[in-house]
C-alpha cells in the first residue's frame, strides 16, 4: 500500500497570519518553527511513506527546503488543507492508495496516531477517511471549556455511532456534560485530533462537492464529507502519557511550548 503523507501550511491564515513559521521552543532551548517541527513529527510516522509540505508560499517553501522537507508548490485557490492535499496528490503524479492530511499546526502529533489512522482506513471499506480522537480527561476538558469562556476557539470535539463512523464535529464542547471532572479523570467528550487520512478516490473528489452550511459555520472541513452522505471513520487513540495540542492561537504557542519541555521534546 501506498502511503502520502502531505502537511499543509498558507501563510495567510486568518486567525494567526505566518503561523507557520513561528518559532517554538523545545526542552533543550532550540527553537524550531512549527512547520519544521510538524514535518519531524510526519518523519516519524513507521512505514515507507513519502512527506511532503504543500504550500502556496515561497516563505514557507524556502524555509522548509531549507530544513530538508521536499515541497509541492499548490495554488492559492485551495480553500482547506483537504483541498491542498488533493491538489498535491495530483501536482505529484497521483497513484498513492493512502494520502494522510497532517496538518501544520499540529506538531505534537504522535506517530501512532497517524499509523492507527492508515490501518484502521485500510480496514473500512465503507470509510472515505479516517481521523483520530482522543478521549478527554479532565484536565484537557477544562482547557477546552476555559477557551470558550475567554471566546476563544480551542480544540474540535467530534461525537460517532457504535461503528466508529462520525455522527458531528464540532468546535463547541459535544456532548454536554454538567459534571466536574478530576484532572485525570475520563470523560465522555473526545478531542478530535487534527489529523486526516483519506482514500485517494475520496480526496480526488472532494474538491468537486460545494461547501454546505455546517462547514461553513463551523469552518470545519471534515464535515463536507459527513455533509456530502461519506462516511468518516473516528478511530480512538491513546495519548500514551503525552499531551497534545493544537496551535489556533497566539495563546497556544506558551501552552504548546510548556508541553513541549514537560515532555522533553527537542
Amino acid at each position: 500500500m501506498r502511503v502520502l503523507i502531505v502537511i499543509p501550511a498558507r501563510y495567510a491564515s486568518s486567525r494567526y497570519p505566518g503561523k507557520p513559521l513561528v518559532e517554538l521552543t523545545g526542552a533543550s532551548g532550540a527553537k524550531k518553527s512549527l512547520i519544521q517541527r510538524s514535518w519531524e513529527a510526519a518523519c516519524k510516522v513507521g512505514g515507507d511513506h513519502r512527506v511532503v509540505v504543500a504550500t502556496d508560499d515561497d516563505r514557507i517553501r524556502q524555509a522548509a527546503e531549507g530544513f530538508g522537507a521536499e515541497v509541492a508548490m499548490t495554488s492559492e485557490t485551495c480553500r482547506n488543507g483537504t483541498e491542498r492535499c488533493a491538489e498535491a496528490h495530483e501536482v505529484l503524479g497521483g497513484g498513492y492508495d493512502i494520502v494522510v492530511n497532517l496538518q501544520g499546526d499540529a506538531p505534537l502529533t504522535p506517530h501512532w496516531f497517524v499509523e492507527a489512522l492508515i490501518e484502521a482506513l485500510s480496514k473500512d471499506a465503507e470509510a472515505g477517511m479516517a481521523t483520530p480522537v482522543l478521549r478527554c480527561d479532565g484536565r484537557a476538558l477544562n482547557g477546552f471549556l476555559e477557551d470558550r469562556r475567554a471566546g476563544r476557539v480551542g480544540g474540535t470535539t467530534a461525537v460517532f455511532d457504535s461503528r466508529g463512523h462520525a455522527l458531528y464535529f464540532s468546535k463547541e464542547v459535544i456532548p454536554y456534560t454538567s459534571k466536574s471532572y478530576d484532572d485525570a479523570e475520563a470523560t465522555p467528550v473526545f478531542h478530535h485530533v487534527g489529523v486526516y487520512a483519506y482514500r485517494a478516490a475520496a480526496l480526488s473528489a472532494y474538491p468537486g462537492w460545494s461547501e454546505g452550511p455546517l462547514e461553513g459555520l463551523e469552518g470545519l472541513e471534515q464535515l463536507r464529507f459527513l455533509e456530502n452522505g461519506r462516511a468518516v471513520r473516528c478511530v480512538e487513540v491513546e495519548a500514551r502519557g503525552r499531551q497534545f495540542w493544537e496551535l489556533n492561537n497566539p495563546e497556544d504557542v506558551p501552552r504548546i511550548e510548556r508541553m513541549m519541555k514537560e515532555m522533553g521534546s527537542e
